[in-house]
């Protein structure tokens, strides 16, 4: 219970703890981003790290100056699209045995049906739109994987939707991340961008769920 308190503290105030590392280990934090996006990106059991609020609060940190913006832009795009090819050839090698996995606290059953059902409905784009959606953006890379997608055409999704994922939050956090009425009300900002997407992907895979039983 205190590691997902911890963590949920960490996810709601995340530029104050991104502040901190900067102060006290400079250049490093670098290192530390690139390390959260892979991971979140490339690991499927780690599904639950702040990737959209982290990326709005370093570009927020971008535009007064604390961290360098074209470094962080083509650091974290690497690092997402590594972590979805790692994701993706995992899913590759497994194939459908993980069909057969349970639940567990490794792996969220639930989770990997939900992007399965959305990648049924959706196909390629799903590796696009899954990017700005928690949870469906671990797996939808290795449900890709396990669906056989080629490797050509999830390269180029990968590349499209890093590219869009990254480039994109940063750069709003850039320019409005330090408006004043923004800062006050971060912590609801990170909890809306945290369920609203939730709310779409669950919604899509109940309609392919529905397509599916028709």
């Amino acid at each position: 219970m205190e590691i997902i308190t911890a963590l949920l503290d960490f996810v709601l105030h995340v530029d104050k703890y991104l502040e901190a590392f900067v102060a006290q280990y400079g250049l490093w934090v670098y290192a530390l981003l690139f390390v959260v996006i892979f991971v979140e990106t490339g690991v499927v059991v780690m599904p639950f790290l702040p990737g959209d609020s982290l990326l709005f609060v370093v570009g927020a940190m971008c535009g007064v100056g604390l961290m360098n913006y074209p470094l962080v832009v083509a650091l974290l795009f690497a690092a997402a699209v590594l972590g979805n090819q790692s994701n993706y050839t995992v899913g590759r090698a497994i194939g459908p045995k993980v069909f057969q996995w349970e639940n567990s606290r490794w792996f969220n059953k639930a989770a990997f049906d939900q992007a399965h059902a959305f990648y049924e409905r959706y196909g390629g784009i799903t590796i696009v739109a899954a990017r700005f959606m928690p949870f469906l953006r671990t797996f939808a890379p290795f449900v890709a994987g396990v669906a056989q997608m080629t490797r050509a055409k999830f390269t180029f999704f990968d590349v499209v939707g890093g590219a869009l994922w990254v480039g994109g939050i940063v750069t709003i956090g850039y320019f409005f991340g330090n408006i004043p009425w923004v800062k006050l009300h971060l912590d609801k900002i990170i909890w809306a961008m945290i369920f609203v997407p939730g709310l779409l992907v669950a919604f899509g895979a109940w309609r392919a769920r529905r397509a599916a039983a028709a």
